[in-house]
């Protein structure tokens, strides 16, 4: 709208285009309440106090002056940050409101009380600066927020306080560090009628994975109650995380992720009016505060939203208690991963690393060793030792002008969007977040290393760790004849690679899957009555809690730990082998004993294919087919191809493709394909029968080279004779290889020796290999080998 001397205008006239008249914030509802309500993006109603009323109720009581003295005397070294700010905070709070401007927000109150059919509409009066949310300063949470504010007089109250938060300590400090002119920066005062969420739920979304920018996931916190605790992070949300590209298809259910958080409390309404914390219940704190399709519905929002913008969003969302309508009550933009160098690929190795001292949410990728200073209360800032570990229950806008001095923070409670989170991506910094007890088990002057290096699992280990930073321009990169793939096992850090230029996922290994994210033996869930031990029992009792029946917990964690992985490279190509656990290690999860034998040698016994079609393990193979299939026709990644284990005979094959018939996966059915893994040598001496019956082959070299030899790989008296490039195991690849080639079928390599020998690459290429799987720590090196043996 043009610019005018209007002190209060309603929502419905201002657009994205007006932040210098109402503030980034305001703008932004004002430009959703245009554009987006027509597309089902709901905001509540509201009006804005100008820039205009602001300037005009300083000057009305003489304050430029006065505020403009004590910030010369602060950038003079005259007086503390404190006292300017308490004092400027004084001189605002003591001003009187000019007539036309109080009764302009009082006119605007009345309409929106009487729209809305309640005498004083309860409010959320929230602070709206001009230069907020621009792309390199969010300003997040630098001025106040009043929640619940109900008749003129508490609105006017709040308005004034809202002025002078302007001026808190933090905003001072955040505005010197930006480079902003404090005579240059103006509040407007959005004023918004109050969503009744205090039995709802509410919470942050983000339309960018937040810790490594992948663009196609959208990230939900949610928990119960108002959404202050969410953004200040004094509470541990419910994270869901939903996959961007499928979000058009109805009849899809892409959520890659739902963590059930601690939510311990919850704030509503006290007796006063005012809000307040109080613990959650227990049902509360063991349910999710959002159902699947009111996450999907969410995700949808936030599309709607980027798309508009044309950028990644930051949102704050609120259900009311009554209709369950879903509202978004503020949207600004992603002021971090949108902004970071696309180009250029830096991780971090932590060297040697000591005793693990606790886990939490990791927020970054990078890793700090430091010294460790704790400080629990604000009123202790001052004990803070620069460049040390912050460590603390949980942070808020006070707390900005030492975590910008810290190494890395680590904070008891809060999930990957509150507080600490926010501003530790826009300072750079590594931090963990929720870890439970860090205050409690870390102590001042500690010797730790902080490391978000493995995925979304922060952890603090022992001591002062070295740590290995390497840095690679992605478009240096060659392109390569040969497909070069990844070798990848945790969910968690599977997103983190997606800028890697790969061909794909050459081995996604589901017992890994299986361990982390299940934790439980397949047939203890498809025959609990048959566990014994009444600890595992009862561990899996409690983990299985809300599900339908235990079967289902397997088939739905196993699903959304594999979708991770199938989503970063989608559409490439995702081969998932199917479980590969040896007895003993089958035996290692929860209720394992009661189903698996003793054997002396399990590398060579009860594993992989035989499993499948067995008695022993039948049905709990069958949670694995409804797994993949989940995955491939409820979640959408068609992408995944199923890859069979050590098969030891075509007619064993024959079995193992029955079963996964039985159970939704019938190979070439809606595309399907279906891999074996060549190990055993009878894989190479039969290789044109097992062509037959499977699209492709993935060599694994160390199985292959250990019966090809004779070797145990695991015995240390052996190792020097255990050799992947043996003259007898190249030949058996190399036969393999032309072999496969001779029918139509593919083959790929997914062991670690071309990332440990550029000989062994050149060996690959020289067979005629189609792709090469490898770690992700060894792909640029590989693929550099790969491209090296090409044009050799």
């Amino acid at each position: 709208m043009a610019r005018t001397t209007q002190h209060v205008v309603n929502f419905t006239n201002v657009n994205r285009g007006d932040v210098g008249l109402v503030g980034g914030k305001n703008a932004s509802l004002g430009e959703m309440i245009g554009a987006l309500q027509p597309k089902g993006i709901l905001v509540p109603p509201g009006f804005a106090t100008t820039s205009d009323a602001f300037r005009s109720y300083l000057a009305s009581n003489d304050l430029n002056g006065a505020i403009g003295q004590q910030l010369d005397a602060l950038a003079g070294g005259k007086i503390t940050l404190q006292t300017a700010g308490k004092r400027i905070r004084a001189l605002i709070l003591g001003g009187d409101w000019p007539d036309e401007i109080a009764e302009a927000i009082a006119t605007h109150y009345r309409a929106l009380s009487e729209a809305a059919n309640e005498a004083n509409v309860p409010v959320a009066v929230r602070s709206s600066a001009t230069a907020e949310d621009l792309p390199d300063a969010s300003f997040a949470g630098q001025q106040e927020t009043f929640l619940n504010v109900s008749g003129e007089a508490a609105l006017l109250d709040a308005c004034k306080r809202c002025y002078a938060s302007l001026f808190t300590d933090r905003a001072i400090s955040y505005r010197q560090v930006k480079g902003f002119a404090h005579e240059h920066v103006a509040l407007s005062v959005g004023v918004q009628q109050m969503v009744r969420a205090e039995d709802g739920g509410s919470g942050v979304m983000f339309s960018i994975d937040t810790e490594s920018g992948f663009p196609d996931a959208v990230l939900i916190n949610a928990a119960w109650g108002l959404g202050e605790n969410v953004v200040q992070g004094a509470v541990d949300p419910d994270e869901y995380q939903v996959f961007k590209l499928f979000l058009d298809k109805p009849d899809l259910t892409p959520i890659l992720e739902k963590r059930l958080g601690a939510k311990a409390i919850k704030m509503i309404h006290g007796r006063d009016g005012a809000p307040r914390n109080v613990p959650t219940s227990k049902a509360e704190r063991q349910s999710f505060v959002l159902s699947d399709p009111e996450i999907l519905s969410l995700a949808r929002q936030a599309k709607i939203i980027e798309d508009h913008y044309g950028q990644p969003m930051d949102m704050e969302w609120a259900r009311d208690s009554v209709t369950g309508t879903l509202y978004i009550v503020q949207a600004r933009p992603e002021t971090v991963q949108s902004r970071a160098d696309m180009g250029t690929l830096k991780s971090y190795e932590v060297i040697d690393p000591g005793e693990v001292l606790l886990t939490g949410l990791s927020v970054g990728s990078a890793a700090v060793a430091g010294r460790v200073s704790i400080i629990e209360s604000a009123d202790d800032i001052g004990r803070f030792v620069d460049g040390s570990v912050l460590v603390t229950g949980t942070t808020d806008p006070d707390w900005v002008p030492i975590m910008k001095r810290a190494a890395a923070i680590v904070t008891d409670h809060g999930g990957r969007t509150s507080h600490a989170a926010i501003v530790s991506r826009e300072l750079g910094l590594p931090a963990i977040v929720g870890c439970g007890n860090a205050t409690h088990l870390l102590h001042d002057e500690q010797d730790v290393t902080v490391s978000c290096a493995g995925g979304e699992e922060g952890v603090v280990t022992a001591g002062l760790s070295d740590i290995k930073i390497t840095e690679e321009a992605l478009e240096a990169l060659p392109e390569t004849k040969t497909k070069v793939m990844l070798n990848l096992a945790n969910p968690s850090a599977a997103l983190r690679w997606w800028r890697l230029p790969v061909d794909g996922v050459g081995l996604a290994r589901m017992e890994f899957v299986v361990n982390s994210a299940v934790r439980i033996h397949p047939m203890a869930l498809a025959h609990f009555e048959r566990v014994t031990d009444e600890t595992a029992r009862a561990e899996i009792a409690h983990l299985t809690a809300g599900y339908a029946s235990k079967p289902d917990y397997f088939v739905d964690r196993l699903a959304r730990g594999l979708s991770r992985i199938a989503a970063f490279c989608y559409p490439k190509p995702v081969i998932v082998r199917m479980s590969d656990f040896k007895t003993n290690e089958y035996a290692d999860l929860l209720g394992g004993r009661d189903f698996e034998p003793h054997e002396e040698n399990p590398m060579l016994g009860f594993r992989g294919a035989s499993r499948y079609y067995s008695d022993h393990y039948r049905d709990g193979f069958a949670l694995e087919c409804q797994a993949i299939a989940r995955l491939r026709t409820q979640m959408g990644f068609d992408n995944v191809i199923v890859m069979i284990p050590f098969c030891r005979t075509p007619e064993e094959a024959d079995k193992v493709l029955a079963v996964m018939a039985e159970h939704g996966l019938e190979r070439g059915r809606d595309g399907l394909e279906v891999y074996v893994m060549c190990e055993i040598p009878a894989n190479v001496v039969r290789a044109e029968e097992f062509a037959q019956r499977f699209d492709g082959f993935s060599i694994g070299s160390n199985d292959l080279t250990q019966l090809t030899l004779g070797i145990d790989r695991d015995s240390d008296a052996l190792a020097p004779l255990f050799r992947e490039d043996d003259p007898a195991v190249l030949w058996m690849i190399e036969t393999v290889i032309a072999k496969a080639h001779e029918v139509g079928s593919k083959v790929g390599f997914c062991g670690q020796a071309p990332s440990n020998d550029p000989d062994y690459a050149r060996h690959l290429v020289k067979f005629g290999i189609d792709s090469i799987s490898v770690t992700p720590d060894s792909f640029v090196q590989v693929l550099r080998n790969v491209s090296d043996a090409e044009s050799g």
